[in-house]
């Protein structure tokens, strides 16, 4: 076992000290070091009066496309960056030149692969929310530049592919993981992202209906997903005609496993493709309703008056009965029942109850609100007003406040009694019981 004290010793201290000044002279303390670092020094200096022109016409660009809110993000991630990229360039330059001309490059090189670790950390700062997922990326840039810097990543990348797992004919290597992995991410990033930029170019489409705008860019998004887990397996050497082999095996476990899922997704694209429910209509299922926010590829989301968010699986749109308001028309007729006296006049509670609905901003003129007699209850005559109005989604207990409230109003003004129920209680007299001695 060595003895601790060796590797303190006077005669190891002084070796280290020596192999570092020689390390030092030969790489640090020499006329090729100084060059390089006065060129390092020399672009900076450059591209700091570079830099200002540069930003102000990236700043131009950006205010004449107009851009929204995630692009001017973006945009200021660009100006960022404009200092430290014409750095970088003209550093790649010069080492480009110093490889031609064969002299040294490792200091220029140093700060070329740092620069680029920081531009690329710092632009893909703007697309990756997610802190963790940021903290990921960045560790992993400054890892590859580190590698770079010290002539290790061709090294790594060998080492990581002797590392490999053989099945059959397949041979899976850690590096072909992970490059398929960063594959995917990247893959499945920009399939979000293109996703979402033709929902925003697809919704802006009049002559679409909303529930063919939602079935195209559902369509499309879970096209490009599949397309970008195709092409990580491809990437790691995976033949996809292997999977043909499993898919008796999947479909038994879809239609075990996953009836509820499926049936959820083929229910969701019957209602894109009948559109009898889209965005914006205001259905009645079950004992709520409420109007429709967003169609889903599982499920349906539903927002009450009440602010409350209900998501509905699709297959209870497919097999339940469901009332859609606006479904052909937002007219929707509304009866409401009022009970007058048989003492009062029937004939001006009719006018009343018609003039109580028209006073309603909310309520139709056309077609124009009536009020029928329905009957002849135990203490009331029993009236119904009818009257339509045109924004269901608005709400129907406030309008039919409105109308009641002025129905109150002007009975009360005409003397029209609106009674209570009655109830007549009879008394009989005892009878006198006579009580027989046997």
């Amino acid at each position: 076992m060595p003895n601790l004290t060796n590797y303190l010793s006077i005669e190891n201290f002084r070796a280290i000290v020596a192999g570092t000044e020689t390390w030092l002279h030969a790489n640090v303390l020499n006329w090729a070091a100084l060059i390089q670092l006065s060129i390092i020094l020399g672009t900076l200096l450059f591209a700091a009066l570079l830099a200002p022109m540069v930003r102000r016409l990236t700043e131009r660009v950006s205010a004449s496309i107009r851009f929204k809110n995630p692009n001017a993000r973006l945009a200021q991630t660009i100006s960022a960056v404009v200092l430290p990229t014409l750095w970088f360039l003209q550093l790649w330059i010069c080492e480009n030149i110093a490889i031609q001309i064969g002299q040294p490059y490792w200091l220029i090189n140093t700060a070329d692969n740092l620069l680029s670790a920081w531009i690329v950390i710092r632009v893909a700062s703007v697309f990756i929310r997610e802190p963790s997922w940021a903290r990921t990326f960045a560790i992993t840039a400054w890892i590859v530049a580190a590698l770079s810097i010290f002539n290790l990543l061709d090294p790594s990348i060998n080492l990581l592919n002797d590392a490999s797992l053989k099945l059959g004919d397949l041979q899976i290597s850690a590096w072909g993981v992970l490059k398929g992995g960063f594959i995917l991410v990247v893959l499945l990033w920009l399939a979000n992202a293109i996703s979402r930029l033709l929902d925003n170019r697809i919704s802006g489409v009049p002559s679409l209906t909303p529930s063919i705008q939602v079935l195209i860019a559902k369509f499309a998004k879970i096209t490009l997903i599949t397309l970008a887990i195709v092409i990580a397996l491809s990437s790691i050497g995976i033949d996809l005609t292997a999977f043909a082999v499993f898919s008796g095996a999947v479909g038994v476990g879809v239609g075990f496993g996953l009836q509820k899922v499926v049936s959820n997704l083929i229910s969701g694209i019957i209602l894109l493709v009948d559109r009898s429910v889209k965005p914006g209509d205001v259905i009645a299922i079950a004992n709520y309703y409420g109007r429709i926010d967003t169609l889903n590829a599982r499920y349906v989301s539903v927002i009450t008056r009440d602010g409350v968010e209900h998501l509905v699986p699709n297959e209870e749109l497919i097999t339940q009965r469901v009332e859609n308001w606006s479904y052909s028309s937002n007219l929707l007729r509304l009866r409401r029942p009022v009970g007058i006296s048989y003492r009062s006049d029937v004939e001006l509670a009719i006018q009343l109850c018609k003039d109580a609905c028209n006073a309603v901003d909310r309520v139709l003129k056309e077609p124009n609100p009536v009020c029928l007699v329905k009957g002849f209850g135990d203490s009331s005559v029993d009236l119904e007003m009818r009257f339509w109005i045109n924004d269901p989604m608005n709400g129907r207990a406030n309008v039919t406040s409105e109308v009641y409230l002025g129905v109150w109003k002007l009975f009360h003004e005409n003397g029209i009694e609106i009674p209570f129920p009655q109830r007549d209680l009879h008394l009989k007299s005892p009878e006198q019981l006579t009580v027989v001695n046997e």
